[in-house]
């Protein structure tokens, strides 16, 4: 009977270390504060994440990332990864988060522990200035060839309206191509092009013209992890104290910005 019981007892102490573990690997949070760093996977995309004239990431998101880490008393590292693979990466650990004007498309949201939504965006055609009156609707655009980065709400869009569309590695490349003659226009988030593009910009000669859709912007963490809401509430004190308002301010997207409560 003794034996019986010991045994039992001992059955019962590895079911609760077990639960102990999985609870403790369940943990986001206690994962980065375990290893001391918030890995943010970006791409460069102005004005969200992109690098000062010293090499150091700034941007409305960078911005945000670094208080976020120091929240929670964390460095910050920001890793640029492939878009197209951005689950993949943050599923593999090779980042703790993907934070880079991203889209809450039904994809990110199925595959990520989001953030709720802090900016509203679109996708938004770009094309020659000179070029512009040509295309200002939809149906105008169906002979044109596009580029968009891959993985993107804009590739997405342009593969929903059936148009030819050459996947390149960034929103900065699909700016390249257009501004090299190489495709007739591309499709980029309309707060990239507002901060890239025009008079005063490297593409001075680009303008946008039609918007193809409305979207928000999230951030999207492992799924179930807990630093989402962690996030979540941060963004509902640095909106209440003025700090992400000033933050938008910094870099001309606070009419973006969404509130949050």
């Amino acid at each position: 009977m003794m034996k019986k019981m010991i045994a039992m007892m001992m059955a019962l102490m590895m079911v609760l270390t077990l639960t102990a573990a999985t609870a403790e690997e369940a943990s986001d949070k206690q994962y980065v504060l375990d290893k001391g760093t918030l890995v943010v996977g970006i791409t460069d995309f102005a004005p969200m994440d992109f690098k000062d004239e010293n090499g150091e990431w700034i941007g409305f998101d960078a911005d945000v990332a670094r208080a976020f880490a120091a929240e929670l008393g964390v460095a910050v590292e920001f890793v640029e990864i492939d878009w197209d693979n951005k689950i993949l990466e943050l599923d593999g650990k090779a980042v703790d988060c993907i934070w880079n004007g991203m889209t809450l498309t039904e994809a990110v949201l199925a595959a990520m522990e989001c953030s709720n939504p802090y900016m509203n965006n679109a996708q938004v055609v770009i094309v020659p200035a000179d070029k512009a009156e040509q295309y200002q609707t939809v149906e105008s655009l169906a002979e044109l060839s596009f580029a968009a980065e891959a993985g993107s709400a804009g590739e997405a869009v342009l593969n929903e309206l059936g148009l030819n569309v050459t996947p390149v590695a960034a929103q900065a490349d699909a700016l390249m191509e257009v501004a090299a003659g190489t495709s007739d226009a591309a499709v980029i988030d309309s707060l990239m092009a507002a901060a890239m593009i025009g008079e005063g910009t490297n593409y001075a000669q680009l303008t946008y013209t039609i918007g193809l859709n409305s979207e928000e912007y999230g951030v999207g963490f492992r799924k179930g992890s807990d630093l989402a809401a962690e996030l979540n509430a941060f963004l509902v004190k640095t909106y209440a104290d003025g700090s992400l308002i000033t933050t938008a301010e910094t870099y001309d997207v606070q009419v973006a910005l969404i509130e949050q409560k």
